[in-house]
């Protein structure tokens, strides 16, 4: 009877921990946690629910994990600032990294800029991808053949 009760007070802790963080965080676990409750109800022997717990949690968070975080950030809407990631711009005040220098223009505003690669200077007026966003920052990289 301990154990079952064990098992259950597990249960409902991660079940309550996942309902207040929904990251998606311990419901693998709390799954298994039920399996183990099961196990413990019909009186299995210790060991049994343990490996119960382990073997269904992994197996949960194996294989239903990728599909679950799939499905709940499939409909993530991007920022504003993360959209720009991959777009083209174009560079009003020559970047060069080691000056610290850089300003580009996308989509009507203008953004401080570094270069991907710290021994490139790009000049002005070039055309440049957005790689990624450090901070307050774009960092880009000139485009091939000046495109």
């Amino acid at each position: 009877m301990e154990q079952v009760i064990f098992w259950l007070v597990l249960l409902i802790v991660l079940v309550l921990i996942e309902i207040a963080t929904l990251g998606l965080t311990t419901i693998w676990f709390a799954g298994g946690s039920l399996a183990a409750l099961i196990a413990a109800a019909f009186g299995a022997p210790l060991y049994l629910q343990i490996t119960l717990f382990i073997a269904v949690s992994a197996v949960l968070l194996f294989f239903t994990r990728p599909l679950a975080m799939k499905y709940f950030n499939g409909s993530r809407v991007k920022t504003n600032a993360e959209s720009l990631i991959g777009r083209r711009a174009v560079v009003k005040e020559e970047i060069d990294n080691l000056k610290a220098s850089g300003l580009v223009s996308v989509r009507g505003q203008d953004w401080t800029a570094r270069s991907v690669r710290d021994d490139a200077v790009i000049p002005k007026g070039s055309v440049v991808d957005i790689r990624a966003i450090s901070g307050v920052k774009l960092i880009v990289e000139e485009r091939k053949g000046g495109e």
